[in-house]
């Protein structure tokens, strides 16, 4: 699964406010699989942008962006001497 950078918040709104418009007229046309085509799409991005919220409150949250800790030790250099 591809993650969305926050940055792209606002585009991914915008894409969810298009789709959601291109809905509305495939129904006012009668193009009904061009309908429900839509809809799995919109609801995809909706499923993004949940995401997306979900990620950034965990960063808002703990303080922490990055990968996660798991506290393994780091081996610098090899030991010396009999085992």
């Amino acid at each position: 699964m591809l993650r969305v950078s926050p940055r792209q918040r606002p585009r991914l709104i915008e894409i969810i406010r298009n789709l959601a418009k291109r809905i509305a007229e495939a129904r006012t046309n009668g193009w009904l699989g061009e309908v429900q085509g839509l809809q799995v799409s919109l609801t995809k991005a909706k499923e993004k942008l949940v995401a997306l919220d979900r990620t950034l409150e965990r960063i808002r949250s703990t303080g922490q962006g990055g990968p996660t800790d798991l506290r393994m030790p780091i081996i610098t250099k090899p030991r010396s001497g009999p085992a």
